[in-house]
C-alpha cells in the first residue's frame, strides 16, 4: 500500500501542473508594441531548455532551470536572459537583452484557432514602396509564403531581413510577427481591392506592396551599395584577435590568398544569419586558398570581456579569423577605405593581390526563400571566380 501511495503522489495533478514542457504562445512588450511569438520548453540533462524560432531554425538556450515555479533561461550567444514565474498556468516575467534593454514577457500554452473563410491570396514576391530608410533605400522586398489562413513572410532590406514573420488572417488582415531573442517585429498586411497590399510595420511605418513588375522603384543592389575609394589600393586592417595578438593584412597567412573581410558584430541579427554560411564557405574553400577575417565591432563591455562573441563563435562553429576591431561607433573611422558603408554585415572580397574586387552589403536569412538562395549562390560564385585566378607574386 505504501508503494501505491508513492505512485499516486508521483502522478498527482499538482506535480504535473508544474511542468512547462511544450509549445507556448508568448508576447514581449517593446515600448508599448506587443509582439507575439512561440517558445518551446523541454527538459534536458542539465535542467531545462528554451527554444526561440526563426522559421524552422531554433535558438536554443545555453543554460536554464525551472524550480518552484520560477524559470530562468540564458542565451549566451545573444547575451540575453528570460526570467519568469508560473502563476495560474501562465508565465510572466521579463526578457533581458544587452544594454539594459528589458521587455515584459507573458506566455500561455498554445491554442489552435479555427480558420476563417474566404482568405485572400497574398503569396509570392512583392516590392514595398514608400519605405523610410536611414540608408537611403527607396524600396524593400516582401516575400510571402501562404497556406490557407496561415502565412510566413520576411521584409528584405539592404542589410538583411526581419527574420521569419509568422501569423494568420483574421478580421480582414494578416497579422505576422517575429521574435527570436532579437529584432522583434509586428507586421499587419491588409489586401486592397486594386491588388496591392497595405503593409504596416510596428504600428508606425505604412508602406504599399506591389508586384515587382508594377513597381516604380527598385530595391538597392547589395553588390553596388558599398564600394571603396581606390580599388587599386590593397585593403588594410590591423586589429587584435581574442587573445590580444595583433593580426594584419600583411601577415604571411594572407599572402597570395583570396580573403573575405567581413564587417560584423555578435549583437547584429543579420550577422547571426550570415555566420553559419561563412563558416561553411570557409570549410569548403580554405584548402583552395580562401581566408576569412571577421572584423567584429562590439559594445564596450564586450570589448573588455567578449563572452557573447566567444559563444557566437562556438554556436556557429567558426574556424576563420575573428578580430576585435573596436566599438560600433568607431567603425566608420576605422573603415576609412570604404564608401557608403552603413550596413551590418558587409563583406569585402579581396583578390589574391589584396585588392577589393567586390563588396556584398547585408545578408538575408533563410526567411527570404529564393532570394536567400540567390544571394548564397552569387556569394559562392564570386569566391570561386577569385580562387580560379592565378596566384600573383607580390613584391
Amino acid at each position: 500500500m505504501r508503494n501505491l501511495g508513492l505512485i499516486a503522489l508521483a502522478f498527482s495533478p499538482a506535480l504535473f501542473a508544474q511542468s512547462i514542457d511544450g509549445i507556448w504562445q508568448a508576447t514581449v512588450d517593446v515600448k508599448g508594441l506587443e509582439v507575439p511569438f512561440r517558445i518551446e520548453f523541454q527538459n534536458s540533462a542539465s535542467g531545462i531548455e528554451g527554444s526561440l524560432f526563426n522559421g524552422d531554425e531554433r535558438f536554443i538556450s545555453t543554460s536554464g532551470q525551472f524550480q518552484n515555479g520560477s524559470l530562468m533561461l540564458a542565451w549566451d550567444y545573444m547575451a540575453a536572459k528570460l526570467e519568469a514565474k508560473l502563476v495560474g498556468g501562465e508565465l510572466s516575467g521579463t526578457f533581458l537583452r544587452p544594454n539594459k534593454v528589458v521587455y515584459a514577457f507573458h506566455a500561455t500554452r498554445g491554442v489552435k484557432t479555427s480558420e476563417p473563410s474566404p482568405v485572400p491570396s497574398i503569396g509570392g514576391l512583392w516590392t514595398l514602396e514608400g519605405v523610410h530608410s536611414d540608408k537611403g533605400e527607396s524600396a524593400w522586398q516582401f516575400i510571402v509564403r501562404q497556406n490557407g489562413a496561415s502565412a510566413s513572410a520576411a521584409i528584405l532590406r539592404i542589410d538583411g531581413d526581419t527574420g521569419t514573420l509568422t501569423g494568420s488572417y483574421k478580421n480582414g488582415e494578416f497579422v505576422l510577427s517575429h521574435f527570436s531573442g532579437m529584432r522583434p517585429a509586428l507586421v499587419e498586411v491588409r489586401p486592397a481591392t486594386d491588388g496591392t497590399l497595405k503593409v504596416i510595420l510596428n504600428h508606425r511605418q505604412e508602406m504599399t506592396a506591389v508586384r515587382p513588375e508594377k513597381a516604380t522603384v527598385k530595391p538597392d543592389d547589395p553588390a553596388r551599395h558599398t564600394g571603396v575609394k581606390d580599388a587599386s589600393e590593397p585593403f588594410h586592417f590591423r586589429f587584435p584577435d581574442l587573445n590580444g595578438k595583433m593580426v594584419s593584412d600583411a601577415d604571411p597567412r594572407f599572402k597570395g590568398k583570396v580573403v573575405l573581410v567581413n564587417i560584423t558584430g555578435s549583437w547584429c541579427p543579420n550577422c547571426h544569419d550570415e555566420a553559419p554560411f561563412l563558416a561553411e564557405t570557409y570549410r569548403k574553400y580554405r584548402a583552395q586558398g580562401l581566408e576569412i577575417v571577421a572584423l567584429s565591432f562590439e559594445e564596450a563591455d564586450q570589448l573588455k570581456d567578449p563572452v557573447r562573441l566567444r559563444a557566437f563563435i562556438r554556436r556557429y562553429g567558426i574556424e576563420y579569423t575573428v578580430l576585435l576591431a573596436g566599438d560600433t561607433d568607431s567603425a566608420k573611422e576605422k573603415l576609412a577605405q570604404a564608401t557608403n558603408w552603413d550596413a551590418w554585415p558587409t563583406t569585402f572580397f579581396l583578390g589574391r593581390d589584396g585588392r577589393v574586387r567586390a563588396v556584398h552589403t547585408g545578408f538575408p536569412s533563410k526567411a527570404s526563400g529564393e532570394l536567400y538562395t540567390k544571394a548564397t549562390e552569387e556569394f559562392s560564385a564570386e569566391v570561386e571566380k577569385l580562387l580560379a585566378e592565378n596566384v600573383l607574386t607580390l613584391p
